[in-house]
């Protein structure tokens, strides 16, 4: 691979980390031809190349090794939490736009010189979750600006269970700082929520750690414990810029399993599907009704990576992309400001206003070639 980098038509990807989550992002991403997955990077070489056997890649080996590629012109850092801001750097260093997974760093200091770092050599920064530019979310949107519940005034979230070690081979990383279920499932849920209602102006939050231990449940580690560094439960309450007002629980203490995600409107209530998915359903209830009616669930649900398109596309077109590192930053401020809220005991304001992203085109469509004749697609 000696060529110059390709400045138009598909845009050259890497994936770099091939863990749990790798297989499904590159199992997706073959299927958006404006976009070519060219190499798997991993510390771990050989992870590498079974996933780029599996995947039908052509190149793999170390991260030093893929960024060197020219063709390569976005990377999709897919490592754990503390390696994101390593990663991501060393990438934009070597010329390399980053699409990461969530959360965008360990700190807003840390996510905020990536930026910077960014911006100083023309790139950009992409960043998990993008689930919200599925069917479910984006007919969340759609439903709203309709009017179908009135004005929001109120939303409600929860996401429980009993943790990832029941069914992850290796979990502790769940449990150390940039995980526990505030971070590891927070973004889903507010990322949804500024993306609906605009950015949050101030929180306050609690927070408890169950066990200071956890056991491995499954795989070749089953029955070894490891140490729980992060609360595993947090209940917080944010204020909008927009006026709208939220609760939000996140649990991996709870022995019922349980999904909320309400939206209350002067009008009416709207039933949101399950932030970590990409599908429905869409229900409302509209006031003086007790029955719940749902409503057409339009878009996409071809899984993770609908954001790297969308900013590939982006790349060529000059638009703005949605999963953008600004909206992960404001995510990652959120979550920090939860967590210092809840360590002592007071309402914590958040730093900036954000401007929601763009909701999708109801026609998008992530597997229309759309760059190899210069079309526009935003």
């Amino acid at each position: 691979m000696s060529a110059a980098p390709a400045h138009s038509g598909p845009v050259g990807v890497a994936v770099v980390g091939a863990g749990v989550i790798s297989s499904e992002y590159l199992r997706t991403l073959g299927h958006f031809p404006d976009v070519r997955v060219l190499a798997v990077a991993d510390l771990d070489e050989e992870r590498a190349a079974a996933a780029a056997r599996t995947h039908s890649i052509p190149v793999w080996g170390a991260p030093a090794a893929v960024f060197a590629l020219p063709e390569v012109e976005l990377v999709v850092n897919l490592t754990v939490p503390a390696a994101h801001v390593q990663v991501a750097t060393a990438a934009l260093r070597a010329g390399k736009h980053v699409y990461g997974e969530k959360p965008l760093a360990l700190a807003p200091a840390e996510a905020e010189l990536l930026l910077a770092e960014a911006s100083r050599r023309g790139l950009r920064v992409g960043n998990a979750p993008d689930t919200f530019l599925g069917a479910g979310l984006q007919s969340a949107l759609r439903a709203v600006a309709a009017g179908h519940i009135g004005t929001p005034v109120a939303a409600t979230t929860a996401t429980q269970g009993p943790g990832p070690e029941g069914w992850h081979p290796d979990p502790a990383f769940f449990y150390q700082p940039g995980a526990g279920p505030l971070f590891d499932l927070g973004p889903y849920y507010l990322t949804s929520l500024v993306a609906l209602f605009g950015g949050v102006e101030r929180v306050a939050a609690t927070a408890a750690r169950a066990r200071e231990r956890r056991t491995v449940g499954s795989g070749p580690k089953a029955g070894r414990t490891f140490p729980v560094d992060v609360p595993t439960h947090v209940s917080s309450l944010l204020d909008f810029t927009s006026g709208v007002r939220a609760d939000a629980t996140f649990s991996f203490d709870s022995a019922l399993r349980r999904i909320r995600f309400e939206i209350t409107g002067t009008e009416g209530t709207l039933a949101v599907p399950d932030p970590n998915t990409f599908g429905g359903p869409l229900k409302v209830l509209p006031h003086g009704t007790d029955a719940w009616r749902e409503l057409p669930v339009r878009g996409r649900t071809d899984g993770r990576g609908l954001g790297v398109v969308d900013m590939a596309r982006a790349l060529r077109t000059g638009a703005a992309h949605r999963a953008s590192g600004g909206l992960a930053l404001h995510v990652l401020q959120t979550m920090t400001a939860i967590t210092h809220s809840a360590e002592h005991a007071e309402f914590r304001p958040l730093p900036a206003p954000i401007v929601p992203p763009e909701p999708l085109p109801e026609d998008w469509d992530p597997r229309a070639a759309t760059l190899g004749n210069g079309s526009s697609a935003t």
